[in-house]
């Protein structure tokens, strides 16, 4: 199944649609923000977002606070980092300029009316707001593609966002299997889940990724995500809770280019020599029957005779027994590759 974001086609067969998750790390800074569009597109991903919440909205005062967080209360936090709705379609222009999509993920049902209004090509909903159904259909009724991380999600609570998302008669889905942790541990990853899900819902599925480095965004792309999502930051030393996690531009340019060469390397799956691989190392790097001492002609060739050594220009080793026993048509000397006119 494929799915189009913009101007790209997303899930079988098609390049993993690379995400760069700026979140948060704007700082409630404009230029920040802008940064982040360039370093997204200088790396090459296809899409830079954001996300569009408001404190009010999204976490009751008296929320206590995260064990990550410590010391940090949640709604103040929230508050704190914000990002300004005023930034959103000047955001969403210069991403334009700069040749990358515009994402952000809607909180709220005013954030998914302003989103759409700027014309972002699809929604993309954090795990938590996997249940919260109601949100989920009304963003699916702008018909454009649902893009739903599912960190603490099972199966049955992504069937009923799924169920939801097609009562409005959208079909155009894409799963991320995604874990809840900042950062994740390798060993709750989990990447195989990737597979139960695509077997149980027959849709695209990718990886939102929130362990430290690239490996396992990579590791994921290899095993046929359809849609890397990162968090990246000019500097993992910036205040503010998803820094410490994300990584840096350098690491970001690098996960792209890597994701691209895996695409290159998992290749057609039909087993033969590569075009690259040529008749020269095909045969100057494979072994053939030679001759391990002179053979006169008319000699009856014994086994004791010959050996099997690099270049190939000879006979396939396998025919060795067939040569036995034959008698030499010419001389053959030492260290020469026998051929089938020479017997």
């Amino acid at each position: 199944m494929k799915i189009k974001i913009g101007s790209r086609f997303v899930g079988s067969g098609e390049p993993a649609f690379i995400i760069a998750e700026a979140g948060a790390n704007h700082n409630r800074d404009f230029d920040m923000a802008k940064k982040l569009i360039d370093v997204a597109a200088d790396s090459k991903a296809d899409a830079v977002k954001f996300q569009t919440y408001s404190a009010e909205t999204l976490y009751s005062k008296k929320t206590p606070e995260f064990s990550y967080m410590k010391g940090q209360n949640v709604y103040d936090l929230i508050k704190s980092i914000e990002l300004p709705r005023e930034w959103q379609q000047e955001l969403a222009e210069y991403a334009d300029q700069r040749g990358i999509m515009f994402l952000s993920t809607p909180f709220d049902y005013a954030a998914i009316d302003e989103l759409d209004e700027i014309g972002v090509p699809a929604f993309k909903f954090a795990s938590s707001e996997i249940v919260d159904l109601e949100l989920l259909k009304y963003a699916a009724s702008k018909q454009k593609p649902m893009i739903i991380s599912t960190g603490m999600a099972n199966l049955g609570e992504i069937e009923d966002a799924i169920s939801t998302i097609r009562s409005v008669g959208n079909d155009d889905i894409i799963l991320l299997h995604c874990n809840s942790l900042y950062p994740t541990s390798p060993e709750v990853v989990n990447l195989r889940a990737m597979e139960t899900m695509r077997e149980a819902f027959k849709l695209p599925v990718g990886f939102s990724d929130h362990t430290l480095g690239i490996h396992i965004s990579l590791a994921a792309v290899a095993m046929g995500a359809c849609v890397i999502e990162k968090h990246f930051t000019l500097d993992r030393n910036l205040p503010g809770p998803d820094h410490s996690f994300a990584i840096e531009p350098d690491e970001l340019k690098e996960m792209v280019r890597c994701v691209r060469e895996i695409e290159e390397a998992k290749g057609s799956g039909i087993k033969e020599k590569s075009k690259l691989e040529g008749k020269e190392q095909y045969l100057k790097a494979r072994r053939s029957i030679h001759a391990k001492v002179d053979i006169p002609k008319g000699t009856k060739i014994v086994r004791d005779m010959l050996v099997v050594k690099r270049p190939g220009y000879g006979m396939k080793p396998k025919f060795i027994d067939m040569v036995v026993g034959r008698e030499a048509k010419k001389d053959i000397n030492e260290d020469e590759w026998i051929t089938w006119e020479m017997v």
